[in-house]
């Protein structure tokens, strides 16, 4: 059995489910846009593996400012596995609730922001309450979530609620339930999870209309560049000016925090 290319083919089926949405990937970078233009900034939060996604729209290489990555180490920081700061209580963490508000608080929202949360099942109480919390301050809100996963899956929440009951815009990393891929023969359950794949798709999708939009109009981003590509006396600058764009967007945010 070729495993390799097994993957390899479902892969490129989350291509084809990722491209059947561009309507909606060019709505939430219409919607970014409008934010960016207005000197305010897009939040982005993933818990777990998620923020993989976080850390993909900003900040690294062939990307710019105007988001505020939300990455909380205590849901995030999976390399002890197991002992102090451990998977099991990250798990745990994430489905805390009222550590949401708490995360929050520490930013001074405006409904000209908007949101990206990232959540694979939509049913971990953290992402769900950052949705809710959002929506409740007029923040136009865009879900990442696996359709297929969150639809097999039960919420965390006393309601019953998902991620996708608090979004605007729902956008569908194309990845099967449980999110593994491939079964083996001789193996009882399947590897090699997709969602990530389809959310990096997910991300720089938007993010390549975002900038085109932006430089539309008037405004091109400042965009972190290599060296080999630019020059390093431009890359140099860019990565400055970058990251003063960043400092000075984000310092709004917490001159506001609690208001």
């Amino acid at each position: 059995m070729n495993v390799i290319g097994s993957y390899l083919e479902k892969c490129s089926s989350i291509i084809e489910t990722v491209s059947r949405q561009e309507a909606a990937l060019k709505k939430a970078a219409g919607w970014f846009a409008e934010t960016i233009l207005a000197g305010r900034m897009v939040h982005v939060f993933g818990s777990g593996h998620s923020r993989i996604m976080v850390e993909e729209m900003w900040p690294r290489y062939g990307s710019f400012p105007g988001f505020n990555p939300i990455v909380e180490l205590s849901l995030t920081y999976h390399n002890n596995v197991v002992g102090a700061n451990g998977q099991r209580q990250a798990m745990f963490l994430e489905n805390v609730p009222g550590l949401a508000d708490r995360i929050l608080r520490n930013f001074g929202l405006d409904k000209k922001d908007t949101a990206l949360i990232i959540s694979s099942s939509g049913c971990n109480i953290v992402p769900i309450e950052m949705a809710e919390l959002f929506q409740q301050r007029g923040i136009k809100v865009v879900a990442v979530v696996t359709s297929e996963h969150l639809a097999a899956s039960t919420s965390k929440r006393a309601d019953e609620k998902k991620l996708s009951d608090f979004a605007d815009l729902v956008i569908d990393t194309g990845a099967p339930a449980g999110d593994s891929m491939v079964m083996i023969p001789g193996l009882e359950t399947p590897v090699a999870p997709g969602s990530t794949v389809g959310g990096v798709l997910i991300i720089n999708s938007i993010k390549a209309e975002l900038a085109k939009l932006l430089t539309e109009a008037g405004q091109p981003p400042k965009v972190l560049t290599a060296g080999c590509v630019v020059g390093t006396e431009k890359a140099t600058a860019l990565f400055e000016a970058a990251y003063d764009e960043h400092a000075h967007r984000v310092a709004e945010l917490y001159r506001n925090a609690g208001k």
